[in-house]
């Protein structure tokens, strides 16, 4: 039985007036796949997720998820940010309730299954406690897990993610990692993974997909044969990661 492809990216062009960003992009992505992409900085990375969320029109090609071009009132797709987009007149259950607002009648939820799902996503990123604690009084790196906690909990069918996990020490990125890549296979959840940190693609990623420099095209597309869970110290890792770190050093 072949896999279900969830999205195809296809002679994908994006430029910002002559600067060309994206050159004739196409690769698809599997159901419940997790996928990295890496590449050197200001390669275009950020650019292909903003395309793909229609937060910039592209010049040419198509992005299609499931087979029928991005809609993202019909289709459920979730978009971590670099930055925290934390609204700060909300409380953090309240910030992380707010994706299941919008879709209350299309989930029929009742307020106290709503709660209960918002409990259970501060619990995955160790915010239960701060429940009614306002932006204002958490850290960066606690503001970032709540962003977190409000796109799980609306169980997306896609997930991109734009190096989430940039503010974070190495100890709660690599326990929220984990955490990610557990509820992403229970729930079959397809996810596209930008990250800047090539240990992390290595720890991560079911594939990588390495850009070049702008004019950015696929360099390569590897699949990573590591079994889970993944130990960074072994040689296996330490391999993957250095052949992928001379794959964007050398061009």
């Amino acid at each position: 039985m072949c896999e279900q492809i969830k999205v195809q990216v296809k002679n994908l062009t994006k430029s910002y007036g002559e600067l060309l960003v994206l050159d004739n992009v196409s690769f698809e992505v599997k159901k419940g796949e997790f996928l990295c992409i890496v590449g050197p900085t200001g390669c275009g990375k950020t650019t292909f997720l903003n395309s793909l969320t229609k937060l910039h029109d592209i010049d040419s090609g198509e992005i299609l998820l499931d087979s029928v071009p991005v809609n993202l009132k019909k289709q459920s797709i979730a978009y971590i940010f670099q930055e925290n987009s934390v609204l700060s007149w909300r409380t953090v259950a309240e910030n992380v309730a707010l994706g299941l607002e919008f879709k209350k009648k299309e989930l029929a939820l009742t307020k106290n299954e709503i709660k209960k799902k918002v409990r259970d996503a501060l619990s995955i990123v160790g915010l239960l406690k701060f429940e009614n604690y306002y932006p204002n009084q958490l850290s960066a790196s606690m503001l970032q897990r709540v962003v977190i906690a409000r796109a799980f909990v609306i169980a997306p069918e896609l997930l991109l993610m734009d190096e989430p996990y940039g503010q974070l020490d190495i100890n709660l990125r690599f326990r929220l990692e984990d955490e990610v890549v557990k509820i992403c296979k229970q729930f079959n959840t397809t996810v596209i993974f930008i990250t800047h940190n090539l240990e992390e693609a290595v720890y991560v990623g079911d594939r990588i997909l390495i850009l070049t420099n702008k004019p950015s095209k696929i360099k390569e597309e590897l699949e990573n044969p590591l079994p889970r869970p993944r130990d960074v110290t072994s040689s296996e890792f330490i391999k993957l990661r250095e052949y992928v770190t001379d794959q964007i050093r050398w061009w």
